[in-house]
């Protein structure tokens, strides 16, 4: 290739200027200056002659990136025309083929983006133990049937040792007070036998009625009190044995609570669940999430069927890239967007077209600096011919 047109790397400007295109797009202009540079430095001159050589190579670099994106795009626009200058017929025929596609894609997209699909997850949780998942669930509601069970017998029986103790201790209480009221009997019945001594002796009273009296009085008092006491010591041993019984009861009752919790804890760690209605709603669903992936593969075979059979009639045509509209056949039957489709390619190109002429004066600038700081220094011509030599070996 020619002198510097091989030339490329990374552009290093010294000074910028903004401009503002008729679009109103803002750009950078490449401008170069040498207004602060000493070129009779040797470290200097050569810095400006490598940052041009840079801007070379980088100009070159973005061209070819920029020419096969072009180039692409423009086939892209080619296939939109030759498209569209196919026979009716023709067009008639990969237009129906095209519907199906964009029938079908949009059937995919309602099924993958449905909200109420089984994760992956489950649905292989559930087909790897789908022959024991009934029984399962049964064994869980089973399970859970009986928890609760065995709650309502521990809240029965909580209940039932709160009233006994509550009894109990009502006996207790009457226990001490039936004692007291042994003591206030005894004490009235010393004091009105000293009273009736009393009068014996000082008044010479005949208080022999009153004796008998107070020791009648005194005695049945005392039978009474004992016969309530009695009761109440009795009735505080059944209730201690009641007491006794229900706790043993409720040991038994909880120990059949932390071997079934157990259990359900094993279960729904086993299936993953919280409940057996989960796991029910799981099974239930695992049932129609088969039948949807059934539907599914079925569905993905015909697009991918429709797919080729459209590739296969659009390679029969003078196409750059046929396999791009199989990604977009809408397009195809659509006349709307086939339009928008060139739209935006026209749009593209010209957008790239503006980039491959910024570079392009990118390139031709630095190629002119050069060349005109050879030919006012002639002196160190050979130095920046050396320099350009080593950077035509580069690249």
């Amino acid at each position: 290739m020619g002198f510097l047109n091989n030339l490329f790397s990374r552009f290093r400007r010294n000074k910028k200027e903004v401009i503002e295109e008729e679009t109103g797009e803002v750009r950078e202009a490449p401008v170069l200056s040498r207004d602060s540079i000493n070129l009779r430095d040797q470290g200097q001159r050569m810095r400006y002659v490598r940052s041009c050589l840079e801007q070379i190579r980088d100009a070159e670099r973005e061209m070819e990136l920029l020419t096969k994106e072009y180039g692409m795009v423009t086939a892209h626009l080619t296939d939109t025309e030759e498209i569209e200058a196919l026979p009716p017929s023709e067009r008639r025929e990969i237009s129906r083929i095209a519907d199906h596609i964009t029938a079908y894609e949009k059937e995919k997209h309602v099924y993958e983006s449905g909200k109420d699909r089984m994760s992956d997850a489950d649905f292989h949780l559930i087909e790897r133990m789908e022959e024991e998942v009934e029984e399962a669930i049964d064994k869980l509601a089973d399970a859970e049937d009986y928890q609760e069970k065995i709650r309502q017998d521990m809240r029965r029986l909580s209940g039932e040792k709160h009233a006994f103790q509550y009894r109990k201790h009502d006996l207790q209480n009457l226990m001490v007070n039936l004692r007291g009221m042994v003591i206030i009997t005894s004490f009235s019945f010393i004091t009105c036998m000293v009273i009736l001594l009393l009068l014996q002796i000082l008044m010479e009273m005949d208080i022999r009625i009153g004796y008998i009296f107070t020791a009648a009085a005194t005695a049945i008092a005392v039978f009474m009190i004992y016969m309530k006491y009695t009761e109440a010591a009795k009735e505080k041993k059944q209730v201690e044995r009641s007491i006794n019984k229900l706790i043993l009861l409720q040991n038994r009752v909880k120990i059949r609570y932390v071997n079934n919790t157990n259990l359900l804890d094993y279960l729904y760690m086993k299936y993953k669940v919280e409940s057996a209605q989960e796991l029910a709603g799981m099974w239930e669903m695992y049932h129609q999430e088969v039948e949807e992936r059934e539907k599914f593969r079925e569905l993905h075979a015909e697009l991918d069927y429709q797919r080729q059979e459209l590739l296969r009639i659009l390679r029969r045509y003078q196409l750059k890239d046929p396999e791009v509209w199989v990604r977009q056949a809408q397009a195809i039957s659509n006349r709307n967007e086939m339009v928008e489709i060139r739209h935006n390619l026209i749009l593209r190109r010209q957008k790239l077209r503006k980039q491959m002429e910024y570079n392009e004066e990118l390139a031709r600038m630095a190629q002119g600096e050069i060349k005109n700081l050879a030919e006012e220094f002639p002196a160190y011509t050979p130095e920046i011919m050396e320099l350009v030599s080593q950077y035509e070996e580069k690249g």
